[in-house]
């Protein structure tokens, strides 16, 4: 299968982060595009040229017919943190139904954005729960590519757009641990990019989504306040504080900063690639820094708005 076979894609959450990168470069490709999305009646980035579906895993049938005449459908759904019923072994569940109604419906591969150091064995519900997902990718019957980012910069991130408000803000910046703990971070459009390129091969495919810089995360927050002129004294602090001061922060902004798993993993080193290959991504971090400073931190992105307001 070809790129010029991708005339009837779905991709989940357009409206999203990731997903609206996907989506937009699908368009521009000529591709039709309809997005599956848990607020169908919330007007998105594309308005009609892209034809919203409720997610409907309670109803499998609907979801099947959602999913009809697509060649492809790129996965992005996930939930970041468990918040109400939805846990993360609750969105195992429901990925599971949409491969199952996929194949169904006759689509021919599924694009799946997981994460790095996924492992069915990690003790973090978050990392547990992708590598769970990646194995119902793999027995689904389906064509498929995993591509595993591990963290997404872009003008709509939240994590590196919430490190440089607190920059803006506070006179010290707590660093968890030693802070030599490596982070390898994606531009999301090079990530969208790459998607879209393993849409159109036929083989299974596992990347590891990452790009080319994999500084220290002491390191990556200097470049950050570098990039937004902040004088913000770095503290290297335990890691029991650094999570007392994120929920502070969480409070104060009504949000969620860091989650535990969020912390263990980034500590233990898990958002750095370990499979040895090129990195396939080729924007700079660093670069990317230097023309997003004028907004960068700005404002707090918050995930409880953004995903559940």
């Amino acid at each position: 299968m070809g790129l010029a076979d991708l005339a009837k894609c779905v991709v989940t959450g357009a409206a999203g982060y990731t997903g609206r990168y996907i989506a937009r470069l699908l368009l521009e490709r000529g591709a039709r595009v309809r997005t599956l999305t848990g607020r169908p009646h919330r007007p998105g980035p594309f308005g009609d040229r892209v034809e919203a579906h409720p997610f409907n895993f309670d109803d499998p049938e609907a979801l099947a017919r959602s999913l009809e005449g697509a060649e492809v459908l790129f996965n992005t759904y996930w939930v970041r943190f468990a918040r109400g019923d939805l846990t993360h072994e609750r969105a195992v569940r429901n990925t599971e139904v949409m491969l199952r109604c996929a194949r169904s419906a006759g689509v021919r591969r599924v694009v799946h954005v997981s994460i790095t150091n996924a492992s069915a064995d990690s003790p973090l519900p978050y990392f547990r729960g992708k590598a769970l997902v990646e194995r119902a990718v793999r027995g689904s019957g389906l064509s498929y590519a995993i591509l595993r980012p591990a963290l997404i910069f872009g003008p709509e991130d939240i994590l590196i757009n919430n490190i440089a408000w607190l920059l803006r803000r506070f006179p010290v910046h707590p660093i968890p641990g030693d802070g030599g703990y490596g982070i390898q971070p994606v531009f999301v459009e090079d990530l969208a990019a790459l998607a879209v390129r393993a849409a159109g091969e036929d083989d299974d495919l596992e990347i590891d989504a990452v790009g080319p810089e994999a500084p220290g995360y002491e390191d990556l927050v200097r470049l950050i306040a570098r990039a937004v002129g902040s004088r913000s004294r770095l503290v290297r602090v335990p890691r029991w504080m650094a999570m007392a001061g994120a929920r502070l922060v969480g409070a104060m902004v009504r949000d969620v900063a860091l989650t535990r798993d969020e912390m263990e993993g980034l500590t233990a080193g898990l958002l750095v690639s370990r499979s040895g290959a090129e990195p396939p991504c080729p924007t700079r971090l660093s670069d990317w820094l230097c023309g997003a400073a004028g907004y960068l931190g700005r404002r707090w992105e918050s995930e409880v708005e953004r995903h559940y307001a």
